[in-house]
């Protein structure tokens, strides 16, 4: 039997987990992340395959562009079939994955690209109890909406950030702007405020941190 794997592709798909999942549900699919959120893609290969699942199926979902879904579900997928022993035959569109697709390494990866602010979400025990999932998920939705890249803005989740009692924590550099708390409507304003508009949001700084600079974008 052929098992189903739908595999969301864009990041902002994080922000809309329980719609994919239930789709994935009603297909009698399974889900994967390509990147955002989990379970990831290669996770999931690990489990079928562990559970001895000899042949899947992978179909991108929510994407319009096809041409990444096709670059990186094909080389994630190839990355871990490259590294198996007695793999499953993995389907992908209308080809089947080889190994032979492109390496996930590139002498273009080797420093980070420019970018005007760096993001920094803490995840850590105290921050994701009060809240951190459903920020990440604003922060994402609130980015793709102002139409920022990865030339704008750098978005990482982290371990503990440390002033825990302004809990969940967000930093951006260059600035070294901390906030907190920020919850999901906090998220949209940071972005669309200091990410966006270079308005550093001064009622949401943690108070005895470093002050943004004046006039900083």
């Amino acid at each position: 039997m052929t098992v189903l794997v739908h595999v969301a592709t864009t990041l902002s798909d994080a922000a809309r987990q329980g719609v994919l999942r239930r789709a994935a549900t009603e297909a009698g699919a399974r889900i994967a992340f390509l990147q955002g959120a989990e379970p990831t893609l290669v996770r999931v290969l690990d489990e079928l395959h562990g559970e001895g699942v000899r042949e899947l199926r992978l179909e991108p979902v929510s994407t319009d562009d096809l041409a990444f879904a096709r670059s990186w579900v094909g080389r994630v997928a190839g990355h871990w079939l490259r590294a198996q022993v007695d793999p499953p035959i993995l389907h992908f569109g209308d080809r089947t994955i080889t190994g032979r697709e492109a390496a996930l390494t590139s002498s273009a990866w080797n420093a980070p690209p420019a970018h005007r602010h760096h993001l920094l979400l803490c995840r850590g025990p105290r921050c994701s109890a009060h809240g951190s999932d459903d920020t990440y998920r604003a922060l994402v939705m609130a980015l793709v909406q102002e139409g920022l890249t990865d030339s704008d803005v750098l978005m990482a989740q982290t371990g503990c950030l440390f002033p825990c009692n302004h809990g969940p924590v967000a930093v951006v550099h260059p600035e070294g702007a901390w906030y907190g708390p920020v919850g999901p409507d906090d998220a949209v304003r940071l972005v669309r405020e200091h990410l966006a508009a270079g308005r550093p949001l001064d009622d949401l700084r943690i108070p005895g941190t470093t002050a943004p600079p004046e006039g900083a974008a």
